[in-house]
């Protein structure tokens, strides 16, 4: 959608919101004021890159001209702000917040208990697949080094992980033989947390979406030892884990959401800004460089989709040894 359409859509839209009310609405706009973006983690977290990344293209490419101020409210990997956005924010138009698997993953593991329906689903943005990391020059130098190590001595390996993120690398220690229960881990709400603690020791290996992780590989502070996707990714020479004898892929999605009960004209205005930024160059330049793959959803599909995620959510829950 190119920015001539995408205004077409919003007068559209404009249009029929004014026919179903009494009074003239035609000097009526939307947003007429600031729309705070909200990650619900620290800065440098999967959320906090891709709620910025979204502004800056947004902005950029002139979609959205009122100002778009974004907020870090961390806590429970997402679900801290979750509640605060159910609890103060119903009906508003002037509030949205990044989400992703985590938000199933708490409320299947009791941490929230709210999730995807408490709230306005506005559009399903990116994939990301998740990555191993440990400092340059650390002696965990392969998975298989981490691997083995827990395996031998599960105390003396001390992995940073957002609470999303420990399914992936049990099932990466249940694939090697280990027992996932006996990790240890440091829980920590994001990238930003989790390569300070890999700097000062804290931790010896991360896991974490490749986003949070890439500048870091790139600029040689971290190593990558493996990323959880079927084939390599391109532009970044790290090996799989499936081709270090690993048979464990998987990815998180990440979107947008608003508060319960949040005016349609707001949410489709958001939609149509949505599809046509990930059109822009601006947005592709970002996902390339964060390594994203764009895969917009949005209605009835992204609604299949979250329902079929919340079940696999469920079921692999259930199965993954703890």
């Amino acid at each position: 959608m190119n920015r001539s359409a995408f205004a077409a859509a919003v007068a559209v839209t404009l249009t029929l919101t004014g026919c179903a009310t009494e009074e003239p609405t035609a000097n009526v706009t939307y947003p007429a004021g600031p729309v705070t973006m909200t990650a619900g983690a620290d800065e440098g977290s999967g959320f906090d890159l891709t709620i910025r990344s979204v502004v800056d293209a947004l902005q950029k490419e002139r979609i959205v001209d009122v100002p778009l101020p974004v907020q870090n409210r961390p806590g429970g990997s997402g679900a801290d702000f979750l509640a605060s956005m159910v609890r103060d924010h119903q009906g508003a138009d002037d509030q949205i917040a990044v989400t992703s698997l985590s938000m199933m993953v708490n409320q299947v593991r009791g941490t929230s208990d709210l999730g995807y329906t408490d709230v306005t689903m506005i559009a399903r943005l990116i994939t990301e697949y998740y990555m191993v990391v440990t400092p340059t020059g650390s002696p965990l130098g392969t998975l298989g080094d981490v691997m083995a190590a827990i395996r031998t001595d599960p105390a003396s390996v001390t992995v940073g992980a957002a609470n999303d993120d420990e399914l992936p690398f049990g099932l990466l220690v249940a694939a090697a033989g280990g027992d996932p229960s006996t990790v240890r881990y440091d829980t920590r709400e994001g990238g930003g947390e989790q390569i300070a603690a890999l700097a000062d020791g804290t931790v010896d290996v991360a896991v974490g979406g490749v986003s949070e992780f890439v500048d870091q590989v790139t600029a040689g502070n971290l190593t990558a030892l493996g990323v959880l996707a079927e084939d390599r990714l391109p532009g970044l020479d790290v090996p799989t884990a499936r081709e270090q004898g690993l048979d464990v892929t998987l990815s998180n999605w990440r979107g947008l959401y608003g508060p319960p009960d949040m005016p349609a004209s707001a949410v489709d205005y958001w939609q149509n800004a949505l599809a046509a930024m990930v059109e822009t160059p601006t947005w592709k330049q970002i996902a390339e460089q964060r390594k994203f793959t764009t895969t917009f959803m949005i209605g009835a599909e992204f609604q299949d989709f979250l329902a079929s995620s919340q079940e696999d959510v469920e079921t692999g829950y259930r199965a993954a040894p703890r």
